[in-house]
């Protein structure tokens, strides 16, 4: 009674192992077809050299984005504009201040002044946010302020 104990445990043994045998085969043979190779050692050897390649890839985007984010502070970011009334005698706010600057607040300020004779404009280097050569006006400040 015993020896049909053992070979009844026995075969079920053997039914749940080439059940696992044989759906391990019919997966790496599905793997296989997708991929048109015969061997898994070709499949794992291409998903390295293609590992390679985007780690290297990768690598190169991120060098790029580094230099384009530190090239990127000088680009014009911030821009303020104010208009104003520079002489009592005329009428409405015809003149006006642009800044132009960038993280850093350097760049410059065009002032444009409406007149009789026609319109004057005057530019002015800016670096850290203070004029350079020349005393900015409280409308330049005020435009500076306004591109923050």
């Amino acid at each position: 009674m015993t020896i049909y104990i053992i070979l009844g445990v026995f075969s079920v043994w053997i039914l749940i192992l080439s059940w696992f045998v044989i759906s391990t085969r019919k997966h790496y043979f599905n793997l296989v077809s997708k991929t048109k190779k015969y061997k898994i050692d070709d499949i794992l050897d291409k998903l390295l050299e293609n590992e390679g390649k985007l780690e290297k890839a990768v690598g190169e985007i991120r060098k790029d984005l580094t230099e384009t984010i530190s090239q990127s502070k000088f680009h014009l970011q911030k821009i303020g504009l104010v208009r104003f009334n520079p002489f009592e005698r005329m009428t409405g706010e015809q003149s006006f201040v642009i800044a132009l600057l960038d993280k850093d607040d350097n760049g410059i300020i065009v002032n444009f002044i409406y007149t009789h004779d026609g319109l004057r404009a005057y530019t002015k280097k800016v670096n850290r946010g203070k004029g350079v050569g020349y005393q900015l006006s409280d409308e330049e400040e005020k435009a500076i302020r306004e591109s923050q």
